[in-house]
């Protein structure tokens, strides 16, 4: 490559946000994964809690009981560890397969309204 797109690219990523996570690709078996779904989301919802769950969410809307889940971790290792105690994996209904990611670009957006304590995120 050029010195120039070089440099271009240099420039446009310069103050790119380069945040490592771990995303988690799950993979349903074709089994039912209602019978677990309360341990899982109560697992899920402590790792919101702790701090480190970034994003988590099936696709198809469940139907496959494929889901992606992406992990702040400090390794592999640690996401590896996380990803191992969900109740899917510990019942052997999923399967999964964890990448790492490096959050580059993108944006979110809140909106707090006071008169009735209401909160958007867009």
């Amino acid at each position: 490559m050029s010195t120039t797109v070089e440099q271009d690219i240099q420039a446009l990523t310069r103050n790119m946000l380069r945040r490592k996570l771990y995303v988690v690709l799950s993979h349903g078996k074709g089994t039912d994964l209602r019978p677990y779904l309360a341990e899982h989301l109560r697992w899920m919802v402590g790792l919101e809690k702790t701090g480190k769950l970034f994003a988590s969410g099936p696709f198809d809307i469940g139907a496959s009981g494929d889901g992606m889940t992406i992990l702040r971790a400090d390794n592999a290792e640690e996401a590896r560890a996380i990803a191992e105690r969900d109740p899917f994996v510990v019942n052997r209904i999923r399967t999964y397969e964890i990448r790492e990611w490096t959050l580059m670009e993108g944006s979110f957006g809140i909106t707090v309204n006071y008169s009735d304590r209401s909160i958007d995120i867009a």
